[in-house]
């Protein structure tokens, strides 16, 4: 496990030594002892946290709104900087589903979470509690891992996918980086603009528009992070100018340009998923993509 230090703050941080066994899942290990007030950074995927832990996390969600232990949330947790974590003696497995895959894992469309948090046992039931049990008795993290990576993948093959035209449309989108045009999304699939936006709502959990600005923030995001120029950030992430990207970093979390690089999940996000990078995607829309091609995304971005 790599330690991560920064000013009081010291976090455990664990990652898999193999990709999962279903494509557009991600997952991390992380063990904090004292997990001080902690702003949640959107992130383009749906969010499990399963923890198993002595302590148990809790996420202020909004002036008196609180929710504890595992929970599923949503593309874009954390929007507007309202979304804070809290706690002691935190352990706990963080995954990520990609929008194309979230459905079938989850038993409900991410649309039904409608930007909410909701508790792993609304959605589960006892298999909740059974996986908590058997994270919290397993010997090593690459054990935990292993479990949630077979209970996800066994939820995934019983679940019903998405219109594969959902699916292109928002791997097209991550492989642009979320440059792609939204109306042309319609036009290269085939279907109307009402049709798209009713049916990516519906399926994947948010509107085509906010899907875009959501991944190109992310991409901007950890480009300011990694210490580059905020000007040549926006030049080169498709906003029209540095105040454009001004004003959707304050949207999406509350800080400036200037000030997101410290938000600290963002620094160890980029050691618990190293594997960042996005995929080229086929400009071919379904049915003339060849079989498999699009499933090769990585994890998140699936």
């Amino acid at each position: 496990m790599r330690t991560v230090a920064r000013g009081a703050a010291v976090w455990g941080v664990e990652c898999p030594r193999r990709p999962s066994r279903t494509a557009g899942v991600s997952m991390a290990g992380f063990r904090v002892r004292e997990l001080e007030t902690l702003r949640i950074v959107p992130y383009p995927a749906v969010t499990l946290l399963l923890e198993f832990g002595t302590g148990s996390p809790v996420l202020d969600c909004a002036p008196g709104r609180q929710q504890r232990g595992s929970f599923a949330a949503g593309p874009g947790l954390g929007s507007g900087g309202a979304v804070r974590a809290r706690g002691e003696n935190v352990e706990c497995v963080q995954v990520r589903l990609s929008p194309v895959i979230a459905r079938a894992i989850l038993g409900t469309s991410p649309a039904d979470l409608d930007g909410a948090v909701v508790s792993l046992d609304d959605l589960w039931g006892r298999e909740a509690a059974r996986i908590r049990e058997r994270l919290g008795a397993a010997s090593s993290w690459q054990d935990r891992f292993e479990l949630t990576d077979a209970l996800l993948a066994r939820r995934h093959e019983a679940g019903p996918p998405v219109d594969p035209e959902m699916a292109w449309a928002w791997r097209r989108i991550v492989g642009t980086r979320g440059l792609a045009r939204v109306d042309g999304l319609a036009a290269e699939v085939g279907w109307s603009r009402k049709r798209l936006w009713s049916r990516f709502r519906s399926q994947l959990g948010l509107p085509p528009k906010r899907a875009v600005k959501l991944v190109r923030f992310d991409h901007a995001a950890h480009r300011l992070v990694a210490g580059e120029d905020a000007a040549r950030v926006a030049a080169d992430t498709g906003y029209a100018d540095q105040s454009h990207l001004h004003r959707d970093v304050k949207a999406f979390t509350g800080a400036t340009p200037a000030t997101v690089g410290d938000e600290l999940f963002l620094a160890v996000d980029d050691i618990a998923w190293p594997s960042r990078r996005t995929t080229a995607m086929p400009s071919a829309p379904p049915g003339s993509v060849p079989g498999g091609a699009l499933d090769r995304a990585p994890a998140g971005e699936g």
